[in-house]
């Protein structure tokens, strides 16, 4: 597969520069019954779901991380966490006119030093000096959210409340699971009294997934890690789940790699009944750890029935794992209708509801 396989043109209006004026007022591409298409609200989603399917939403929260420092000399720099290691020790890309070296000292938002430790390609790993303020604090307080490259505007109050989803729990991601931005509580209410099971997992979205594909050979492209977690009792909900005939819903790309990253290092394929089997292991103790999945065409899906997402970039990974999940061909008819009918794109777009199309054989 080439990078070029996954381009296509989108007008520059289209890009949606702020959310809905309500949340949840956005549209939804129906792709159910692909290559047709049927256009609906988003509110029309539990239209999609049946009583006992279960909906996996990622209840990771985005933290201001993007944060100014300065060097001893005075000069200035651009700090973007990528990672919270522990309360002393992160990862982050640094943007400067001379970067700092390892060994030297960085001042964060004049508040407290950090050491620089390493340098690995873009990223860099430093750590906070003893006894200096808890790092969450201090980018909560200093700290700006840091928006997408392609939304032009720098982030204020209405980006603080609505690049969030409404379920965020868990502090670390630095990019918003943004399939999850159109749920508001009335609505996830809805579908709870619908008989659907909501299911929260932790993947934690790093400022990798800003980074575009440099390679011409998409089978070349090396993926950014990102933590995950898989509670125990979601693995048993989605074991009855499929044993039941059920489906598994997931809200957002992220949601998808973090159970596909746990069935694959798990060795769980809940398509088979070895596979059910051996996930009952996990349904006590639930599983965590780093990712760097890539899925693309191809890709043998071993959890995820449905996927409801939205519309995603030119030669993006995203967009090549909705092509996995849908089929490409199905996905580039579904976005030229997308761009056809003036649907909004990217974070603060619209949405899209996919079918898994035929897994072929593992």
């Amino acid at each position: 597969m080439k990078l070029s396989d996954f381009d296509f043109q989108l007008p520059e209006e289209l890009i949606a520069q702020h959310p809905s004026p309500v949340r949840g007022m956005s549209r939804l591409l129906d792709c159910s019954k692909a290559p047709q298409f049927r256009d609906r609200q988003f509110s029309e989603l539990p239209a999609l779901l049946d009583a006992g399917d279960c909906l996996l939403l990622n209840d990771t929260k985005v933290i201001k991380a993007r944060i100014h420092a300065e060097k001893p000399t005075g000069g200035k720099l651009e700090v973007m966490l990528e990672r919270i290691v522990d309360d002393r020790h992160f990862t982050a890309m640094i943007r400067a006119s001379h970067a700092p070296k390892p060994g030297s000292y960085i001042t964060l938002a004049n508040q407290v030093e950090a050491e620089v430790l390493s340098k690995d390609g873009m990223m860099y790993t430093l750590r906070l000096r003893e006894g200096g303020v808890d790092l969450l604090e201090l980018l909560e307080a200093h700290g700006q959210l840091p928006l997408p490259p392609y939304i032009t505007h720098t982030a204020d109050e209405e980006d603080e409340a609505r690049y969030q989803t409404v379920f965020a729990e868990k502090a670390g991601a630095v990019a918003a699971p943004t399939a999850g931005l159109h749920y508001t509580p009335e609505l996830l209410r809805q579908i709870r009294d619908s008989g659907v099971e909501l299911l929260n997992l932790t993947l934690h979205v790093g400022a990798g997934t800003f980074l575009p594909v440099k390679t011409d050979n998409v089978a070349e492209h090396v993926m950014h890690s990102e933590r995950y977690f898989v509670p125990g009792p979601v693995v048993r909900s989605i074991i009855d789940c499929k044993r039941a005939g059920k489906r598994v819903v997931c809200v957002g790309t992220t949601s998808i790699r973090a159970i596909e990253a746990w069935a694959t290092e798990t060795g769980c394929d809940l398509n088979t009944q070895a596979g059910l089997a051996r996930a009952e292991q996990y349904a006590d103790k639930g599983h965590h750890g780093d990712t760097d999945i890539f899925i693309t065409p191809g890709y043998y899906f071993k959890v995820v029935d449905c996927l409801q997402t939205n519309f995603h970039l030119p030669k993006s990974t995203l967009l090549m794992l909705v092509s996995a999940f849908a089929g490409k061909d199905n996905i580039f008819k579904a976005y030229a209708h997308a761009i056809e009918q003036r649907y909004r794109f990217f974070s603060y777009g619209d949405a899209m509801w996919l079918n898994r199309a035929t897994n072929k054989v593992n």
